[in-house]
């Protein structure tokens, strides 16, 4: 493959890791808030459900595995 064809591949492959990050926010910040709400669902479980959502994000768009408590790379802790 030439240069040009490489880049547009891995161009496109961006395109949709930022998307899929990007839909795992929203649903973290806005749709998860708004089932458990509707749900009854309390804080600590609506916090741990958004949590996971934004390490999922992180990763799919970093491209990361990263640790599963205390990962520096993804920004936040969860102590």
């Amino acid at each position: 493959m030439s240069d040009k064809a490489l880049t547009e591949v891995r161009s496109q492959e961006d395109y949709g890791t930022l998307l899929l990050g990007t839909g795992l926010t929203v649903a973290a910040l806005i749709l998860v808030p708004a089932v458990a709400t509707r749900l009854g669902l309390g804080a600590a479980l609506t916090g741990a459900v958004r949590m996971a959502l934004m390490r999922a994000s992180s990763r799919a768009v970093t491209g990361e595995k990263g640790e599963e408590c205390g990962d520096g790379s993804a920004g936040f802790s969860c102590h």
